[in-house]
């Protein structure tokens, strides 16, 4: 089992920047891919990024791409997400996940196997 904790959401005006944190705990040896997705009220949730925890690929959505990075630091089992230039459309619930395969696809939610609790990120106009 993997336990996953988000921190690092609140409330930035438009153009602001916030780093969400995602720290692993439990079998941490036996991740493979961690991702980021969001969730907007009355949307389906969406891929924002992801990272092979081995070698450090990073994958990024067109939506978030240039403005968005996802990094990880192996000694301390946590991922994150810088946010720069963020919008009022970025406002949503984030949610970091992880999952023990090599995910073909990334961006599938359904893949990973571990989620967390998720943390509220509002951008204001």
């Amino acid at each position: 089992q993997v336990q996953l904790a988000e921190s690092g959401g609140g409330l930035v005006q438009a153009g602001g920047s916030l780093r969400l944190s995602c720290a692993a705990s439990g079998r941490t040896f036996s991740i493979v891919t961690m991702g980021w997705f969001r969730q907007a009220p009355g949307k389906e949730r969406e891929f924002v990024a992801a990272i092979r925890w081995g070698y450090g690929n990073t994958y990024h959505a067109a939506s978030v791409k240039g403005r968005f990075t996802v990094s990880r630091d192996k000694a301390k089992n946590t991922v994150y997400l810088q946010m720069n230039s963020l919008k009022p459309e970025d406002t949503a619930v984030y949610y970091c996940a992880a999952d023990q395969n090599y995910l073909g696809d990334v961006s599938v939610a359904h893949e990973y196997d571990y989620w967390g609790q998720g943390t509220q990120v509002t951008v204001s106009s």
